[in-house]
């Protein structure tokens, strides 16, 4: 005589609407809180003045070596590879760090991974960014950098393949693609929240060709989560 299968327990890694977490009473309580924290506070702004000011004192200290040249950041035959070359190495680890983190969350099916998972990969894509600047301040003449592209010129010349500084180039230009568009992919219902709640219509307008479409529909809801 057959017997019916015990009712399978709901692993607590996997997402559900039927779990609810304490202080939530539902999902527009989320979205207004979310969005609150969008709005600059006077903290915010303060932060905002201490990077400006770091962001000014780098490029006065970038203009004062592109005018004395590379031997005040301590290049001089035979070390050509020193403190800018080993910055782009740590922030290149930074952003490997937050590819590792993502990965090792989705390969485990984690159900809390989403926010962690646009944390680690915004963190990729800005370390990235940051350091793809130290091939360029390395260079003695920055304004050229876009020697370092392969692309049809009168010339006929095209970039040294064996220099690691091109390396570089294709690295940087193809890990940040990669990255920004995995984060780009995971914020497209974020976007369309912003959307929905937007009352300016120029905003509302971009937001809306920024989220693709998106309708919340359950269907695109399960596409989503297999991604």
């Amino acid at each position: 005589m057959a017997t019916a299968s015990p009712p399978m327990e709901q692993r607590p890694n996997i997402p559900s609407a039927t779990i609810r977490l304490p202080g939530v009473k539902d999902y527009e309580q989320i979205d207004r809180e979310i969005i609150g924290t969008l709005k600059p506070t006077l903290g915010w702004f303060a932060a905002l003045a201490v990077a400006i000011l770091c962001l000014l004192i780098g490029l006065s200290s970038w203009f004062y070596q592109v005018y004395s040249g590379l031997g005040v950041a301590g290049y001089h035959p035979p070390v050509m590879w020193g403190v800018y070359i080993i910055t782009f190495v740590f922030w290149v680890g930074i952003g490997h760090a937050g590819t590792l983190i993502s990965a090792i969350l989705y390969l485990f099916r984690a159900g809390f991974r989403t926010s962690i998972y646009s944390c680690a990969v915004a963190m990729t894509v800005f370390a990235v960014m940051t350091a793809g600047l130290f091939p360029i301040l390395l260079l003695g003449r920055p304004w050229k950098f876009f020697w370092l592209i392969p692309y049809p010129n009168w010339r006929l010349l095209w970039p040294q393949f064996k220099s690691p500084l091109v390396w570089d180039v294709f690295a940087i230009l193809t890990y940040l693609t990669v990255s920004s568009t995995f984060l780009y992919i995971g914020l497209i219902p974020d976007i369309a929240t912003l959307r929905d709640k937007e009352t300016n219509p120029v905003r509302k307008a971009i937001y809306g060709a920024m989220s693709l479409g998106w309708r919340n529909s359950d269907r695109e809801w399960r596409h989503f989560t297999r991604a």
